[in-house]
């Protein structure tokens, strides 16, 4: 057998630690021997009669008798032997069998030694191997195979486990004591513990003949909330499947996993059943085709089989637990359901069993099948709902009973079903499962669903977990097992009565074992011939508790036949306990004689341990007890066993809280108060959990590594602290609900009149307390605990040098705990005040006032603070919490929440009153104090609570220690949340967001009870800025939805609504009203809006000049409005080509008006209605003809008329000058349109009307305007793209000159202008993108007519005028409209490159805003403009075109000929691709080439000014040509000139000539139309209007 501790130590002088001891028996005579060695001893593994030391360094000695030995001269060693094999090695474990031993080495290697026979030392061949021999274990299933690391090592008599670094189990050697799947022994190899595979084991042990596990549970389903995983956690297959059957779905869980094979303490039929909690990773394949020859061929048979089971069964039950006692049909029934599906046919009976539930499933009825796959999925999905706070473990060990008791009837059955399929909302046919699908045959047609997450790691990680169980196998002869019998196991099974029992260590006799755990109990079982288990309870085949009462034990130990434990004494000392069997002093003793010694009846104390110092930790093996030692260096030693014991004392206290106290209170089932005692069961649970975790670890480190770093305690003290500060906030609150009060009856019934379990329990010293005091002081216990910390902590830190790291950082802790403890206390003491003052509260306002986190810190009763100007006989009471200040009158009182309290002092200099003003958001008052200290008593009190209130810290507060020195006063900005009670607009509306003074400021949110809410900036209490405002239509059931800037609580400025009709506004607002320019689009959806309007608003209605564009009657109106109507001038397009301009009125087409149809038929004269003629007028047909007289009807149906019909002559041309048509007299003129536009503009320069303000005003708001749109830009990057970030930058620096503009400065403003109008953050570049999107949708869709074409033109002019003027008031000293710029100094303007000539014609000469502003302007707006031109011009074009097509097809020479050209012109040789080539008669296109393509680029550019560049170039190209050619000077006459270009034209193809010609006439310069510019020009249109009229002869 064996027992391993180890122990490793970093101070100095080697004879004061790591001493070793060793005695036998337990008499009073009975001395220990101390083995003497040079080293300290880090740990000692003691086997049947010999032992293995480690020592500081890593060497390794034996002692006793070593038979393996060859060349010892006596096989007894009575000094320990150095293995000296093993000098070479660190090792860092040892262990030691029966006769054999085993190390560890740092790097995971293993080495072995000793008796073989029976494979012990896994090395093949070798009967006995004499020194320490490598042993490799290999793990074969990694591909490739890869050597394991070893932890640690166990040894019994003929086997031996190992500990891999991953936490998984080998074993090799003999007897079913290996749990591995073999028959055939010995195992020379080692191999892994499948059945644990994919556990975390945590320590192994070895019996004689059984082995034990130590293995961390896995983490349970916590929460009902979190429901267990859906796949195996081991073997990662789906537990659910969903199988489509023809007209349902069938959801299985029956997952196969190769399971723990384990008989259950009920039954003891062989019936194999595993739980789900059992499964481990498959080796197998996941189903097992069934075998269909069922040894049960007849129905007699099965029915014998049945009773058998049910007899047995029931016999089984009368015998055991009578809770669990049920039906034996039931029994059976749950055999039947829960083996199938779990079994994985490990022995014939197993797989019997499933043939019999096949067989006889049709008998059993598909009902009872339906009710096993309901049973079992509720049991995966973790049914039973913990109460807060109960712990895991209580759930797990309830959970086996109620398994039982859930089938007991077949009543219940249908509810539960019905039950568990609305609980998983699936339909109820759902379970109706038929029988064939227990064969599992065709589970890979089934389709894998998750249907919850994963489950829940374990927390605090570097902690120990206290969650284990502990799993046994091997021989159970003696019930070494602690399953309840006398049967093997071949594979490891948990023991399940210890679930729960958070055992932290694990040790095996010879026929024992023994289990310590995190509340210092040990329970024991198995062998108790010599009274080792420490008690005399039957049956010992389950595990029971020695009999050290009120002793806590912390290590174990276990040999042949005793038992040695390790416990807390009275003082800090450790005390050492013996129980088993009694050694004579005679060594030589027959068999017989050691049976018949004499033993103890209970553990006895051993008189000699206080002699022995400070025991580390203990081993016993054979029959010899060993204990490691340390002498108290300096204190140190004490110290650290004091705060172990300190933390082990604590645990068992808190523990027995709550098993003594908490779980019968719970029981009774509480009404007052309840969730707030479950909330503090929860932390307290929290807290236990916490101080188990670092008592095991304290205790770990005892008997490990003596290095203070390694104390959880000290590097995780955040972790304890806010554990503790959590705990504390719980008790306050019960505490100030009168939770404690209220716990008192409760405690009488449970614990009868004098409730002495509570006083014990509490401590409490004095006498006569009242119960309530006392439970209060009982769970205020732990407090006192941290300044227990704080002292131990200290006494440690004196065990170091002043300057070292250790000191310091233990006495930072100390600090940390004893300032924590503190800050604990007085909250304790704020609570304890807090319930006094609810005590003498007047009742009726208590009961709304007092909630379990509020904390009285002052108040006025005592007429200390009263109100200004208060009436004479009203009752002022003020009373400060740590939330509110509460100002309480007769029946009535008022909380202000101090988040948003604003308190002041006011001064006393001439007013001679301690007053404070205090600040809330709907109200202010000055309150007044009797005397200056207790005005400042109040202003720092409010201020305080305030402060906290504002860090979020409520009623914890801060950590004196940690806590900044606080400030005086709170900010006067901050963020809180608040709901107006009486404020108009805002009653009942709740405010999130920053403050200032008492009002709402900065960004902030407001929610009103009827939905309403507002996300975005406040000034003053007011929206303010940009904002997001939502309002709910209930009709329509969709909301409002504003977005846009507003100004003093309305919207204001730019923005969008989105109303709930579907109907979306972009555009300006004043007063929450649409006013200015705007756009509604109306219809559901913006891609089918029936109508879009953009134009002026005033005061929400359409008012001034806008585009009205009817969708679905194809109509566009472009003119003026009143009050939502048409009224005025206006032009009207239909997509049928019906042109009509006149006067509107009420809506309607009524006077004066020009109606023109698509062929050119026109009529003038008076409208009554839409389309509808009446009155006087003049019809005129397109071939001029028309009538005179009175018309009346709707235009496109038959017109009744009365009149004179005319047929002009042809001489008659006085008469048909009269009825030339003019269009565009009753359109609106264009200066008139979008006047809101321009002037919005100008207010944003800050000018009241255009040309009204300072120019330095203008510059601020443009600075302004840009930095406030680039910090909005710059909370959203996204939406800018990196040159615009560079025009932004670029816009920055304003344009600065002094006097004259000269030609520089004229460009540096051009440049700016042309940056300024490439962003909308500029308001001049918002002008122009405002202006294309209005030009856009007049003149696109509808509006694409060619009458249209005038007025597209003249508005353009218009424009240009307008920003002209916004461009001089920018740049005052620019010159006006046609004036000159002053001469650049000496130089010529032609110096300058082309580039600059593009953008004005005549270098350094005049200025006009076409030049200016045209570049900026025309690209934007060149689509619909160019498609009126092209409209207009078609007729003209297509001729042209004809004339070009037909032209072009003749060779150059020929075309040259035709022309007129003169010889002299003609191209001798032309160059193509780079070669000279001769010009033949057949050559064509090469003649002029270079000419050609640069005319043709006139179709790609803008600007008329960069077209006449254009041409401009094509004519220098031509005089270049004829110059080579005529190798001399010569000057162009216009006859020579003309028809070379006509052929260059005629060659460049140009398809829209005629409209490029008309664009570049319109809108040209006008200071152009004389120059060099004007000439060119001139030529290229009587080119155009040549090739017309050309005819080809």
């Amino acid at each position: 057998t064996d027992s391993e501790k180890k122990f490793c130590g970093e101070e100095d002088g080697s004879g004061e630690r790591g001493l070793l001891h060793t005695w036998r028996g337990y008499s009073y005579s009975t001395t220990p021997e101390r083995v003497l060695l040079s080293r300290p001893v880090l740990q000692a593994a003691v086997g049947a009669r010999h032992g293995v030391l480690l020592v500081e360094g890593g060497q390794v000695y034996s002692f006793g008798e070593l038979p393996w030995k060859q060349n010892q001269t006596s096989s007894v060693a009575t000094e320990p032997v150095l293995e000296a094999v093993l000098s070479e090695q660190r090792v860092v474990f040892v262990a030691a069998g029966s006769v054999h031993s085993g190390v560890v080495t740092e790097d995971g290697g293993m080495h072995m030694w000793g008796e073989n026979t029976h494979g012990q030392c896994g090395l093949s061949g070798l009967s006995v191997i004499p020194n320490p021999t490598p042993v490799g274990v290999l793990d074969s299933e990694a591909m490739p195979p890869q050597t394991v690391k070893i932890l640690e090592v166990a040894c019994g008599d003929q086997h031996t486990l190992a500990l891999s670094a991953k936490h998984e189990v080998w074993a090799w050697g003999s007897g079913c004591q290996l749990g591995l799947n073999t028959s055939t022994f010995p195992v020379w190899k080692p191999q892994k513990v499948e059945h644990l595979a994919g556990r975390h084991v945590l320590q192994v042990a070895c019996g004689a003949t059984h082995s034990l596990a130590l293995v961390r549970c896995l983490p349970p389903p916590q929460e009902p909330r979190n429901p267990p995983q859906d796949k195996c956690g081991q073997c990662h297959q789906m537990l659910y499947t969903m199988t489509d059957k023809e007209d349902h779905v069938i959801i299985s869980d029956g997952h196969h996993c190769p399971v723990g094979v384990e008989l259950d303490s009920n039954e003891t039929t062989s019936a194999f059943e595993g739980s789900p909690d059992q499964s481990s990773r498959g080796n197998k394949p996941a189903s097992e085709p069934q075998n269909e020859s069922s040894p049960y061929p007849d129905e007699q048979a099965v029915k014998a089989y049945l009773k058998r089971l049910s007899d047995h069964a029931l016999a089984e039950h009368t015998t055991k637990t009578p809770s669990t006692l049920h039906s034996a049909q039931v029994s059976l029934v749950q055999h039947a359901l829960t083996s199938p599906v779990t079994n994985t046919s490990v022995t014939p009976m197993g797989s019997a069993l499933n043939n019999l539930v096949v067989s006889c499933a049709s008998a059993v009825g598909e009902r009872v099948v339906s009710t096993y796959e309901a049973l079992s999925l509720r049991k995966v999905i973790g049914y039973w709902v913990s109460v807060p706070g109960e712990r895991v473990e209580e759930r797990l060990r309830q959970e086996e009973p109620m398994q039982g008791k859930k089938s007991s009837s077949l009543g219940d059955i249908r509810e539960e079903e019905a039950e568990l399929s609305r609980r998983l909302s699936l339909p109820g046919l759902l379970f109706q499962v038929s029988p064939r699908l227990l064969r599992r045959t065709s589970r890979h047609r089934a389709r894998a669903i998750p249907l919850t997450p994963g489950g829940i790691p374990e927390a605090d990680a570097h902690l120990p977990s206290l969650q284990t169980e502990v799993w046994s196998w091997g021989r159970g002869q003696e019930g070494q097992l602690g399953h309840g019998d006398l049967l093997p196991r071949t594979q490891p099974v948990c023991v399940k009565s210890l679930n729960g029992k958070e055992v932290l260590r694990v040790a095996a006799g010879a026929h024992h074992s023994l289990a310590l755990t995190a509340q210092s109990q040990v329970f024991s079982w198995g062998c108790n011939t010599s009274g080792q288990l420490g008690h005399m309870e039957s049956p010992t085949t389950l595990p029971h508790l020695t009999k050290v009462y009120g002793i806590r034990v912390w290590d174990i130990g276990a040999g042949q036949q005793h038992t040695l434990l390790l416990a807390d004494g009275d003082c800090i000392q450790p005390i050492l306990y013996y129980s088993g069997q009694q050694v004579k002093e005679v060594m030589e003793q027959t068999e017989e004689e050691e049976q018949t010694g004499e033993y103890t009846q209970q553990p006895v104390l051993l008189p000699f341990c206080m002699n022995l110092g400070y025991v580390s930790s203990v081993g016993a093996g054979g029959q010899t007890c060993a204990a490691l030692t340390d002498r108290n260096v300096m204190g140190f030693i004490a110290s650290l066993h004091e705060l172990a014991a300190a933390e082990r004392k604590f645990y068992c206290k808190l523990s027995n809280i709550n098993s003594l106290l908490l779980q019968p209170l719970l029981k009774l089932g509480m009404t007052v108060c309840v969730w707030l005692l479950q909330n503090l069961i929860g932390r307290l649970g929290r807290l236990s959990q916490l101080t188990g975790q670092n008592s095991a670890s304290l205790t770990s480190f005892l008997r490990r590594s003596r290095d203070i770093r390694g104390l959880v305690i000290l590097d995780d003290a955040h972790l304890f602290l806010d554990t503790h500060s959590e705990y504390c906030s719980a008790v306050g609150d019960l505490l100030v609900m009168g939770g404690f009060q209220a716990l008192v009856k409760p405690c009488h019934d449970v614990f009868g009149k004098g409730a002495e379990v509570v006083q014990k329990l509490s401590e409490c010293s004095e006498e006569g307390l009242p119960l309530a005091d006392v439970l209060a002081h009982l769970f205020y216990l732990p407090i006192k605990h941290l300044h227990e910390y704080g002292r131990l902590l200290l006494k440690l830190a004196t065990c170091y040098e002043v300057s070292s790291v250790d000191y310091q950082k233990l006495q930072d802790a100390c600090s940390k705990y004893e300032s924590m403890a503190l800050h604990l206390k007085r909250r304790r003491k704020e609570a304890e005040y807090t319930l006094h003052f609810w005590k003498s509260f007047p009742g009726k306002m208590t009961d709304s006032l007092r909630k379990p986190s509020r904390r009285l810190i002052c108040e006025s009763s005592n007429k200390a603070l009263t109100l200004q100007n208060a009436g004479r006989f009203s009752v002022n009471w003020f009373i400060l919490f740590n939330d509110a200040l509460v100002h309480a009158q007769f029946s009535t009182h008022h909380v202000f929440p101090l988040a948003t309290l604003w308190v002041e002092p006011i001064s006393e200099e001439n007013t001679g009153i301690y007053g404070l003003k205090v600040t809330s958001p709907e109200e202010s008052f000055t309150l007044l104090a009797s005397c200056p200290a207790e005005k400042a008593k109040w202003l720092r009190s409010i201020n305080q609570a305030v402060e906290q209130a504002l860090s979020g810290l409520g009623h914890d507060g801060i950590l004196p220690s940690t806590g900044v020195a606080q400030r005086a006063d709170p900010p006067i900005s901050r963020t809180a949340s608040y709901t107006f009670y009486k404020d108009s607009r805002l009653k009942e509306a709740m405010y999130e967001g920053r403050w200032v003074s008492g009002k709402p400021n900065g960004r902030g949110v407001v929610k009103w009870p009827d939905e309403r809410m507002y996300t975005g900036t406040f000034k003053n209490g007011l929206e303010d800025g940009f904002g997001d405002y939502v309002v709910p239509n209930k009709n329509l059931n969709i909301c409002d939805h504003y977005q846009g800037q507003w100004k003093d609580g309305k919207m204001h400025g730019f923005g969008t609504f989105r109303y709930a009709s579907g109907e979306i506004y972009e555009g300006s607002f004043q007063d929450n009203m649409r006013h200015g320019h705007g756009m509604l689009r109306s219809g559901k959806l913006n891609s089918t809006s029936p109508s879009v309007f953009i134009g002026q608003w005033q005061y929400d209605k359409k008012s001034g000049y806008g585009v009205f564009d009817d969708i679905t009657r194809g109509e566009k109106y472009m003119g003026m409005w009143l009050d939502d109507q048409r009224q005025g001038n206006a032009v009207v397009v239909t997509q049928f080509g019906l042109y009509y301009e006149g006067a509107f009125s009420n809506n309607k087409m009524m006077g004066n008006g020009v109606l023109l149809s698509e062929d050119d038929t026109t009529f003038e004269g008076e409208f009554s209605e839409d389309w509808t003629l009446n009155g006087k007028g003049v019809l005129t047909m397109p071939n001029k003809d028309y009538i005179e007289g009175s018309f009346s009807g709707v235009w496109g149906t038959g017109l009744k008329m009365s009149g004179s019909y005319y047929k002009p002559s042809l001489y008659d041309s006085d008469k048909e000058k009269a009825h030339a048509l003019k269009l565009g007299r009753l359109a609106v003129h264009s200066e008139e349109k979008w006047k809101a536009v321009f002037l919005e503009c100008w207010n944003r320069l800050g000018c009241d009307s255009p040309g009204q303000g300072q120019t330095t005003t203008a510059w601020d708001n443009i600075a302004v305007a840009l930095t406030a749109n680039r910090r909005q830009q710059r909370d959203s990057p996204e939406l800018l793209s990196r040159s615009h970030h560079k025009t932004l930058e670029s816009l920055e620096f304003i344009p600065q000159h002094v006097g004259p503009v000269t030609l520089e400065v004229y460009h540096t403003i051009r440049r700016y202008l042309v940056k300024a109008c490439d962003t909308p953050l500029h308001p001049l570049g918002r002008l122009v993108e405002t202006l294309v999107s209005v030009y856009r949708m007049t003149y696109v869709g509808v509006g694409a007519n060619r009458r249209l074409l005038p007025q597209a033109v003249n508005e353009i002019k218009s424009y240009l005028n307008r920003i002209f003027q916004l461009v001089r008031f920018l740049f005052p000293d620019l010159p006006e409209e046609g004036g000159s710029l002053a001469d650049p100094p000496k130089e010529k303007g032609g110096s300058d490159p082309a580039g600059k000539q593009l953008e004005s014609p005549k270098p350094g000469c005049v200025v006009s805003s076409s030049a200016l502003l045209l570049p900026v302007l025309l690209p934007r707006l060149y689509p619909p403009l160019f498609t009126l031109y092209a409209l207009e011009k078609e007729k003209e074009d297509d001729v042209y075109w004809e004339c070009v097509l037909r032209l072009n097809k003749q060779p150059d020479l020929a075309l040259l000929a035709f022309l007129g050209v003169q010889q002299k012109f003609w191209p001798v040789t032309v160059t193509v691709h780079g070669e000279k080539q001769q010009v033949l008669s057949s050559t064509k296109d090469s003649c002029f080439a270079s000419a050609v393509e640069t005319l043709q680029q006139i179709s790609t550019t803008f600007t008329p000014s960069d077209k006449l560049q254009v041409i401009q170039l094509t004519f220098e190209e031509i005089t270049q040509e004829v110059l080579a050619l005529l190798k001399q000077d010569f000057l162009w006459s216009m006859d020579d000139l003309f028809p070379v270009f006509l052929f260059v034209v005629l060659r460049a193809r140009i398809r829209n000539l005629g409209s490029e010609v008309s664009l570049i006439e319109d809108l040209m310069d006008p200071c152009v139309q004389h120059g060099e510019h004007g000439i060119m020009f001139t030529t290229l249109k009587a080119c155009y209007y040549q090739i017309q009229h050309e005819k080809i002869t």
